[in-house]
């Protein structure tokens, strides 16, 4: 049977390293996970309380753009966090943040449409983009400038992804350079989305939101990290009024509507904060063992990681072929650490992204084992 040529997209790695490592823990092994941004806690108490107490009611289809209880919290979450007072109507639920992203791309891009990010940036951005026939473009940014475009860097295309806290950085934009980031985009035409599904793990100053300096972008977050709840798939997106009806019509044809049941839990979980909090204090006590503990392993030169629980090393000074390193790594040490191909396909086979979102022991353990893997290397 014939394949179309725009589904042939990149495997998504750190998906095929989480694979390996369960085939090793299969035959026995121990591994410690260090790939992926998956937090080891489960989604909030009050979540799965509230899930258990509509089980025996139907969940069925809402409406598209999400139940209007949970958009108005989702709302009310934005004046608590940002100071932003926002038409609840603004709020799209979805089916994590990456039907969010496909909604985005549907309602703003044509075929042939180039859209810009930063590279290293979170892989499925270019992967989804390829998908629908749209050209992905990347921003080679800079050590110096904190892994984030400069807005003199914007290249010529129709569209602009920004990411704060990013993905594999950590690193957090600051209101100017937000401001800056979308006031350039604008004068050259450029949609905006800003990927914001860190915000909440934030380790100095709180993260901003786009909605702070324009109205004039697409907002993707999600339940999945700060919340706890990445197997729920459940996200959201905050849309300019000019084109809530759009996304509403692709929403209903794409996806009918978000899932009930996993809507049902993030409404409540929204009340749960001083339990996201808690996980929140589990991430900087893990955070400050790996700024100490990978340094003492050799790992060295490293993005600040000012937000979301990853650590992204320049591992040059050892290999130029980061899937080997990791597999390496994986095999002798029995860490799952993720390359950097992920996110940038011409640096990233000189880098590795460290994950510290699991147990505080499973770190202490895992730097242990990089520490004795390095000095036997």
């Amino acid at each position: 049977m014939r394949q179309s040529a725009r589904g042939q997209v990149d495997p998504f790695i750190v998906m095929d390293v989480m694979a390996a490592a369960a085939r090793a823990e299969a035959d026995g092994r121990h591994i410690i996970h260090m790939e992926v941004g998956q937090p080891g806690t489960p989604a909030p108490a009050g979540a799965r309380k509230a899930l258990a107490s509509v089980l025996e009611q139907p969940l069925g289809y809402t409406v598209a753009l999400g139940l209007p209880e949970l958009r108005r919290g989702i709302a009310d979450l934005y004046h608590r966090w940002y100071g932003v007072d926002l038409d609840p109507a603004r709020v799209v639920v979805t089916p994590g943040s990456s039907g969010a992203f496909i909604l985005a791309f549907s309602a703003l891009f044509d075929a042939g449409d180039r859209v810009a990010m930063g590279y290293p940036g979170y892989p499925s951005y270019r992967q989804i983009l390829r998908a629908m026939s749209l050209e992905p473009v990347g921003i080679e940014t800079r050590p110096e400038d904190r892994y984030q475009p400069r807005p003199g860097a914007l290249p010529d295309a129709e569209g602009l992804i920004l990411a704060s806290p990013g993905n594999p950085s950590g690193t957090v934009l600051r209101p100017d350079e937000m401001r800056a980031l979308t006031q350039a985009a604008a004068a050259k035409g450029m949609a905006v989305i800003s990927d914001e599904i860190y915000h909440g793990l934030s380790y100095g100053d709180r993260c901003h939101s786009a909605l702070e300096v324009s109205d004039e972008v697409f907002v993707v977050n999600s339940f999945s990290k700060y919340f706890s709840m990445t197997g729920w798939r459940i996200g959201w997106m905050i849309v300019p009024e000019t084109h809530l009806r759009t996304v509403e019509r692709l929403a209903q044809n794409l996806f009918i509507c978000p899932p009930h049941a996993s809507q049902v839990a993030a409404l409540a979980a929204l009340d749960c904060e001083d339990e996201a909090r808690a996980n929140l204090a589990v991430y900087r006590e893990n955070r400050r063992l790996m700024l100490e503990g990978l340094p003492k392993a050799g790992f060295t030169r490293i993005a600040p990681p000012e937000g979301a629980f990853y650590i992204y090393a320049d591992v040059s000074d050892f290999t130029d072929n980061s899937l080997a390193f990791a597999t390496e790594i994986l095999d002798r040490a029995g860490v799952a650490v993720t390359p950097g191909l992920d996110f940038d396909p011409d640096r990233g086979a000189r880098s590795l992204r460290f994950s510290y979102a699991r147990a505080t022991a499973d770190i202490v353990e895992g730097l242990r084992r990089l520490t004795e893997f390095m000095a036997a290397r």
